[in-house]
């Protein structure tokens, strides 16, 4: 069950769960899937009994709004106790001005890809961190392409600023070098000074840390300027979404790493994928590694206090390191305020991903 004006009290009766997703701004193309993963898997909790034995509510909270908006209205959810708990996947400039909200106080899993170093007292993280996703890939396109030299492009926030330190660091006790290095506002469509960077470098290799519609019209943009003949690209967030944004003329040489894939084939992520197209149609949103990662957050947000049998954080923080659940994306289980999961490499297929290996075996 979803309600998007959820105002009233909060009732003992129900799970109410904050589901804090994009619905507006360069990350909103993301919004759909997200919705359409998190409450199919409500759904699916509640057939089983729900969580504690109560029906659990969704009140999705639109991740897009400009930050103040955002952190108000988060901050009423929870003092109020209109929420116990968050959900979510969003940028991580939303989850900067939620965890001062939540932090002690309800439970957050967070669901996204992130830069890493989060350690507020109570979150969770679903998605993987540059040690389990990104410097895998770039050690795997080193070995088995050749790619040494890198430039990064990115959207000028938290996550691709901290993403690329990270990267610089790790990069420092390889033979990999980054050889270029530029940021755009989110929202922006300034490319020029990016191409020409890429351009007149001697980079092999280009890490995309764009969000959505941006990395998109930047993918359009590349592959318009001819760069896409000579060098690849490493995207950290895309989805099937940006691939039909962008169009099939702009993914050649285009890469992705991530922990679920459709074309993955295994029991659990096949069953996932009959069961949403059951739920909502061929039309549905397009189901991506960022809409099924909701899924996976619920999941998660269920074991969690289902282990604790409470909803308080710190009941859940001394039970957390028994936790595991088996959902689309195999076996996850929690490692402190993260999990373990496979990771997989892909590249693109007109508009589709191929997987060519597993980065966690």
């Amino acid at each position: 069950m979803v309600d998007r004006d959820f105002r009233g009290a909060g009732a003992t009766a129900t799970v109410d769960i904050a589901l804090v997703i994009p619905l507006s701004g360069p990350a909103g193309m993301f919004g759909p899937s997200s919705e359409a993963c998190a409450t199919l898997a409500a759904e699916e909790i509640n057939a089983m009994g729900g969580i504690l034995d109560r029906p659990v509510r969704l009140h999705t909270v639109d991740a897009g709004a400009p930050l103040p908006v955002l952190s108000a209205r988060i901050e009423r959810m929870v003092r109020h106790g209109r929420v116990d708990g968050v959900v979510g996947w969003h940028l991580s400039n939303a989850r900067k001005v939620i965890t001062p909200h939540t932090a002690g106080r309800v439970p957050y899993v967070y669901t996204t890809f992130y830069e890493g170093g989060e350690d507020s007292e109570g979150v969770y993280m679903v998605g993987e961190t540059p040690s389990q996703q990104l410097f895998p890939a770039l050690r795997w396109l080193r070995s088995e392409f050749g790619l040494r030299r890198w430039c990064v492009v990115g959207n000028d926030y938290v996550w691709p600023r901290e993403t690329a330190k990270a990267t610089r660091e790790y990069v420092a006790n390889t033979d990999i070098d980054i050889v270029g290095e530029a940021y755009v506002p989110l929202g922006g469509r300034q490319f020029g000074p990016l191409l020409d960077l890429i351009r007149n470098s001697t980079a092999q290799g280009v890490l995309q840390l764009l969000v959505g519609a941006d990395g998109a019209a930047f993918n359009a943009a590349f592959a318009d300027a001819g760069l896409d003949e000579h060098r690849i690209r490493l995207s950290m967030m895309i989805g099937e979404d940006v691939l039909y944004a962008g169009g099939p003329d702009s993914t050649r040489g285009l890469y992705t790493a991530s922990g679920y894939f459709e074309s993955v084939v295994t029991p659990e992520g096949m069953d996932f994928g009959s069961r949403y197209v059951r739920r909502y149609g061929t039309f549905a949103p397009a189901l991506n590694n960022i809409g099924e990662s909701c899924y996976e957050g619920m999941l998660l947000f269920a074991a969690l206090a289902e282990a604790a049998r409470s909803l308080d954080p710190r009941a859940i923080e001394r039970h957390a390191g028994r936790v595991g659940y088996r959902g689309p994306r195999g076996d996850v289980r929690v490692r402190g305020a993260h999990t373990t999961q496979p990771v997989y490499l892909a590249d693109t297929d007109f508009l589709e991903f191929s997987v060519l290996a597993e980065l966690t075996q």
